[in-house]
């Protein structure tokens, strides 16, 4: 008997484990406070951004597909601006409140980009600590503080990241406020 439970505990681990890191925090939820320290300067909040709809982009310095992500943002902050959209981005990696300046002269502009700790990320994220994940992670919050979806690293989504993210920012744009936790549409 024993061993059958041991079984099925390794079999509901094993499974667990293999569920897709999207899956992680629920949606949609509330967005926690979230600092991102050292952006232009100095530290923002992500509360200080409520009534806008946040794309949030959560990298690490060293990260290719971080820095080609970090390029197309700059690209695209400017022409959503207008539209109520604010991209913020966090570096996260080991050595990020030392080498997020160099990233953001190689790779940003437009919007405000600093550093994070990997524990708060994780957190904000809905990943434990021991959990597997992929960067770059893309948060998607309404204007009400409501985080309408995620993408982490090696999600489909981030296959053809123009298109999706565009398409991503329109749906929420014409979502509008629509309620703390409604659900998507």
């Amino acid at each position: 008997m024993r061993k059958v439970i041991s079984l099925v505990l390794l079999a509901a681990l094993t499974f667990s484990a293999a569920l897709p890191l999207g899956a992680a925090g629920k949606l949609p939820r509330k967005a926690p406070e979230f600092v991102v320290q050292g952006a232009d300067g100095g530290d923002k909040l992500l509360t200080s951004y409520r009534g806008k709809t946040v794309l949030l982009a959560l990298m690490f310095t060293t990260c290719p597909h971080c820095q080609n992500i970090s390029k197309l943002l700059s690209k695209i902050a400017p022409e959503y601006a207008g539209k109520g959209v604010q991209i913020l981005g966090a570096t996260f990696d080991g050595n990020a409140p030392r080498d997020y300046k160099k990233f953001n002269q190689a790779f940003v502009s437009g919007f405000p980009c600093g550093f994070s700790m990997q524990p708060t990320v994780l957190q904000f994220l809905g990943l434990a600590p021991e959990e597997p994940f992929f960067v770059p992670a893309l948060v998607f919050i309404d204007k009400t503080g409501v985080i309408r979806s995620q993408y982490i690293g090696d999600e489909k989504f981030l296959g053809n990241p123009e298109v999706n993210i565009r398409a991503e920012l329109d749906k929420i744009i014409k979502l509008g406020g629509g309620g703390p936790l409604a659900p998507a549409k």
